[in-house]
């Protein structure tokens, strides 16, 4: 299939949340990007999945360091991710970040918040399935959630 216009507009029928994917590079700076490729996987264990396109320029700082943070937006942080779908800026400069036990920077006011550690990573076409086990979340339910429909935040 040469043209994926259409198959982009059938996945974009189906709103998902948006997520903010960290990790730190060999010299600790911080990483990440925007992923709406994002689902809870187990409880017991505790695994989510992110999905990164395979030519992303922070997988190769979440290989190194087999961690990595995701941060569900809430409606209020559209700048945030518009910020982390930008190429050649300082995507860490918009949003409150904190760090958590691992090293992880993590979004202050998301909806939630998860640190993880890599335990598998699957091929998929031209995305990876990263699944990590969940080592500590935190969550406020109360907030309303960044939603994406049809190429755009709703």
């Amino acid at each position: 299939m040469t043209d994926h216009r259409p198959l982009r507009d059938a996945f974009g029928c189906f709103a998902t949340g948006v997520t903010i994917v960290t990790s730190f590079d060999s010299a600790r700076a911080p990483v990440g990007f925007t992923a709406n490729s994002f689902t809870s996987v187990s409880l017991d264990p505790p695994l989510l999945l992110v999905c990164p396109g395979k030519y992303a320029s922070s997988l190769p700082a979440i290989r190194a360091t087999g961690v990595f943070g995701v941060n569900v937006l809430c409606a209020s942080q559209k700048a945030v991710a518009e910020q982390f779908a930008m190429r050649g800026v300082d995507r860490f400069a918009v949003g409150d970040w904190v760090e958590s036990e691992s090293g992880l920077l993590l979004l202050e006011g998301a909806c939630a918040n998860f640190a993880c550690t890599v335990v598998e990573e699957v091929d998929a076409g031209d995305h990876l399935v990263l699944i990590g086990r969940i080592e500590s979340f935190r969550c406020a339910a109360d907030r309303e959630p960044l939603l994406y429909l049809r190429g755009a935040y709703a």
